[in-house]
């Protein structure tokens, strides 16, 4: 059986090497690119990323990935969102009063979580909320966070912040009950960095590349 061929986008973001390695460990062949046309062909496409919301999206757009991404979803391919990269598919993102455009894939907004002591950094137990997906035989696991913005299932309106058919895990940190995961059609996304989590990482990887 062949290895899957994943895209992993390089837009100057994230932690484009340890993604790269976890991805070949979990089984997959992993092509390191900016461009779109390299990676349009593969079977997947991961979207890392680190930093700012702002400044993620503005490397983003310059490169063409908010493009190759929405045109990804729109085909329901593979997709894997992780940390920013996760972010940047809400419509938009808050941050030190800035209000930044996303892609706009979930409806939602990114926002400083209202938890007293930030970053929040460290490993979280998820609710998958009974529909484990990638998360089978791992829902009992502890994943590796590290951000102080995240998104919430409802706004302070109490409006959806994603598709009534998504399947939305979660967790907390403080107080503050924020979005760890969705999986929605062909895209997954992680709040966590699976890359960062151990044997748990390992296995949603794996669990993703199967799927």
């Amino acid at each position: 059986m062949n290895a899957k061929r994943v895209g992993v986008l390089d837009y100057g973001s994230g932690n484009l090497h340890s993604a790269c390695r976890a991805l070949e460990a979990a089984g997959a062949s992993v092509v390191l690119s900016s461009r779109a046309a390299e990676l349009r062909p593969l079977d997947a496409l991961v979207v890392p990323g680190v930093g700012a919301f702002e400044a993620c999206m503005r490397q983003l757009v310059a490169v063409g990935g908010d493009d190759l991404v929405r045109e990804w979803v729109a085909s329901e391919r593979d997709l894997l969102g992780i940390c920013v990269g996760h972010q940047v598919l809400f419509a938009h993102g808050v941050e030190h009063g800035v209000s930044a455009e996303g892609i706009g894939t979930f409806p939602g907004t990114v926002e400083r979580l209202a938890s007293p002591r930030l970053p929040h950094m460290g490993w979280n137990l998820v609710d998958t909320g009974g529909y484990d997906g990638v998360f089978d035989g791992v829902a009992d696991q502890r994943f590796y966070f590290v951000h102080s913005y995240a998104a919430h299932e409802h706004d302070a309106q109490g409006v959806a912040c994603l598709p009534s058919d998504a399947h939305v895990a979660v967790t907390e940190h403080e107080g503050d009950r924020f979005v760890a995961a969705v999986q929605w059609h062909g895209v997954t996304s992680t709040q966590f960095h699976p890359e960062k989590s151990g044997a748990a990482g390992a296995c949603l990887l794996r669990a993703w590349l199967m799927g």
